[in-house]
């Protein structure tokens, strides 16, 4: 596996232009707000003290998962990646790509901001659960266990890499399913953090060893523990202060194998 460089700036993406990044990214792959507010908890146990609402609120109700998410931009964002993607090449199969986790309600804002900014084509990904942290409530029968993200692109399709570990091509389908990481192996640090098995995937279809990845709202650094694993130099980007202490603290903390200790990147 190449050597790869991984970093991880206790700063917004909007300021990149500060740490001189020196290669323009193959993919671009972000988790952004998904400003649902104070309703963050509205479907989830946290709401009600010990999880049942047979006990009344918890101090979760009417919170927002986060203080920053009203500071995002999504306008910014997209000029962000749009700067930071690499060029179209002639080659094919090399494009790069971006890809976005978003709400459902979000798809429509997504794909017109990415035409605002050269990504004219796009299709969605979804993540098939077999869990939910949805309340069950009197008139709730059915209850949300998806995740959606969108792929965008300019015009050429991106870089795809279908070939399984024996070297057969294989057939990917738009839907993975989710498992939630062994916290004895990955750190629960994020309340929407994605499983850095599901990341290992996606990253592996769009990316070759060796590429670089850019994550600019970084949360708790699993995009970057698995382009370590993969082989992948990566940037990301956290602004909140906790999230990035326990991101360098406690994921991006890996035993090196070869010297016995450990390191951190």
């Amino acid at each position: 596996m190449q050597k790869v460089k991984v970093e991880l700036y206790h700063d917004n993406f909007q300021n990149y232009k500060r740490y001189g990044i020196p290669s323009k990214a193959q993919l671009v792959i972000a988790d952004i707000p998904y400003n649902i507010g104070e309703d963050a908890y509205g479907s989830n146990p946290m709401w009600y003290k010990g999880g049942d609402n047979a006990n009344g609120e918890s101090k979760f109700a009417k919170k927002a998962f986060f203080r920053t998410d009203s500071n995002f931009n999504i306008a910014e964002y997209f000029h962000f990646c749009s700067r930071l993607l690499k060029k179209e090449p002639k080659e094919r199969n090399q494009a790069p790509a971006m890809i976005v986790f978003c709400s459902y309600q979000q798809i429509p804002l997504v794909v017109e901001y990415g035409k605002r900014h050269g990504f004219m084509k796009s299709y969605p990904l979804y993540f098939i659960k077999n869990y939910s942290a949805q309340v069950l409530k009197a008139n709730m029968r059915i209850v949300g266990a998806t995740e959606t993200a969108i792929v965008l692109f300019r015009d050429k399709l991106p870089k795809f890499r279908n070939v399984d570990a024996v070297g057969n091509k294989r057939m990917v389908f738009n839907h993975f399913e989710w498992k939630r990481d062994s916290t004895k192996v990955y750190p629960k640090i994020h309340p929407t953090q994605k499983p850095v098995n599901l990341l290992k995937q996606l990253i592996g279809i769009f990316t070759d060893e060796g590429d670089v990845v850019i994550d600019p709202v970084a949360g708790s650094g699993t995009t970057l523990r698995a382009c370590v694993e993969l082989g992948r130099t990566c940037y990301g980007f956290e602004i909140d202060k906790n999230f990035y202490r326990q991101a360098t603290e406690k994921m991006l903390v890996l035993p090196d194998a070869t010297q016995g200790k450990l390191f951190a990147m």
